[in-house]
């Protein structure tokens, strides 16, 4: 009998992945492609959905290649993306009416300041659906395409119009216009899903003035969400079983099933979720909360905080700066000085997000002095990656009432050890990283195995979760608390921008 894989599609906010994985868990081959940015105006994010798609096919073939697989031998395929990111296209012909609106772009943020301003309505929108009003998320980005785009409000009228996240257009894509279906976790960041019900509400499609026959059926992450049909690069007939937004991929990939457990994802931002279980936790500290997945009938919740620039704040000092040729590099120029002597960079280069939610926030570099040079700002933007999460873990432990004991670390920046060491420093506890660190996608795999009965439960996937390294605190408590107040009047310069 020829062996069988999981194909998991990670479709990311600066490229998309395929990865190969064998009927026992195990990782074979990945292959990805990156896709350019586009950025028409200030604090404006968009991408090409075609490229997008373009990137997914490419990284289907390569890894299909790479590793000398027959795409016959696909079994399934799990699907995880960027989450807040919005498509709209035309359901007759399925071709984009517009650009994709990132989950980073600002655009909306008069428009959500605004409806902040109503006491009635910020409420509501946290009640049900345990986000902020801002314009990271969905909801206001489809408002902006049916008030913006004019084929928008041709299509809606004529019942053409399709918009979805991600992974919605990339489940029409493979089926060939099939089938336009969302799976829960993704469904939760639109700010459109009430959290109890799972479903559309219709209170909060009334305030974003969106129509529900544009939007897809929400599912759960484990399904038969349909079949591949009508592709260059894969064989009709192969299930399409696991969905999920990125970073609840990643908390499943990363083995955190109980409530209590933890997990940060180092990408392009960074991104922190805590499993509460079947608990609904609100959070009174900048948190949000969240569906991490739901299976078999039982919805898991989390709460999370995100920063919006993490990994993109190297990509930065590379393509902006040009201080590095390549990202990588950045722990070899950091490590050439003991500390940033006082630099200090908040990477708000696309606002503040959790715990601050300051849209309006630009980055700064202060602390300069003579003395200064590349190493020092390489050290500085390293140390920010890591504060900015404390800052996120506080909030959580401020809910929650109590300390939080060690995390899980992943994403292609847990690489970097000088970062891993730094995070477990100014945290004060322990960091763990798995010896598979792109959490993400492998989540997505393993969530599509689950789909089509190659796991029986959580219980079986827990033990192919394996530790890589354990980073802990090498900085006693004083020079931590020094570090973060020099760190906290940063961030209060920044806020008032």
């Amino acid at each position: 009998m020829e062996k069988k894989y999981i194909l998991s599609i990670d479709q990311g906010t600066s490229s998309s992945r395929a990865v190969l994985l064998d009927t026992n868990g195990n990782w074979i081959g990945a292959a990805e492609k990156e896709f350019p940015q586009i950025y028409p105006k200030t604090g404006w994010v968009e991408h090409d959905p075609e490229t997008i798609w373009a990137s997914v096919e490419d990284s289907i073939k390569m890894v299909l290649e790479k590793n000398n697989v027959s795409p016959l031998n696909i079994l399934t395929i799990g699907i995880t993306n960027q989450r807040e990111t919005t498509i709209a296209w035309n359901s007759k012909n399925s071709k984009p009416i517009y650009n994709a609106i990132v989950w980073q772009c600002r655009r909306t943020t008069e428009f959500c300041e605004k409806l902040r301003l109503n006491k009635e309505i910020k409420s509501k929108v946290k009640k049900k659906t345990g986000l902020v009003i801002d314009p990271y998320f969905s909801a206001s980005k489809i408002s902006w395409i049916l008030k913006n785009v004019p084929e928008a409000q041709k299509l809606t009228k004529q019942k053409l119009l399709k918009v979805g996240t991600v992974d919605s257009f990339l489940l029409w894509r493979l089926t060939s216009g099939l089938v336009h279906k969302t799976e829960v976790s993704n469904a939760s960041r639109t700010m459109l899903m009430n959290l109890k019900t799972l479903s559309w509400d219709a209170d909060l499609l009334k305030i974003f003035k969106v129509p529900e026959h544009i939007l897809p059926k929400i599912e759960s992450s484990a399904h038969h969400f349909g079949s591949t049909h009508g592709l260059s690069c894969l064989p009709d007939g192969i299930p399409i079983t696991g969905m999920i937004g990125d970073q609840q991929g990643a908390l499943f990939g990363q083995a955190c099933f109980m409530p209590g457990e933890l997990k940060c994802t180092y990408g392009t931002g960074s991104f922190i979720l805590l499993n509460t279980g079947e608990k609904l936790v609100y959070s009174n500290h900048g948190m949000l909360t969240t569906v991490a997945w739901k299976i078999g009938g039982k919805t898991s919740y989390a709460i999370e905080g995100g920063a919006f620039i993490c990994g993109a704040a190297v990509q930065w000092l590379r393509d902006g700066l040009g201080f590095i040729p390549t990202s990588r590099q950045v722990e070899s120029l950091a490590s050439e000085v003991e500390s940033s002597e006082g630099v200090e960079f908040v990477p708000a280069l696309t606002g503040l997000g959790a715990p601050y939610w300051v849209p309006e926030a630009r980055g700064i570099i202060s602390g300069l002095t003579r003395g200064t040079n590349k190493s020092h700002i390489a050290r500085a933007t390293l140390d920010a990656m890591a504060l900015q999460n404390v800052d996120i873990i506080t909030a959580m432990e401020k809910d929650l009432g109590r300390k939080l004991k060690g995390f899980n670390a992943d994403g292609g920046a847990a690489s970097n050890n000088l970062l891993m060491q730094l995070q477990s420093n100014y945290f004060g506890q322990s960091v763990v990283r798995p010896k598979i660190i792109e959490t993400t996608v492998y989540g997505a795999g393993l969530l599509a195995g689950l789909g089509v009965g190659l796991w029986k439960n959580t219980n079986e996937l827990k033990k192919l979760w394996k530790v890589d390294s354990i980073f802990n605190p090498m900085i006693n408590s004083k020079m931590r608390k020094v570090r973060l107040e020099s760190w906290h009047r940063a961030i209060e310069k920044c806020s008032k921008n």
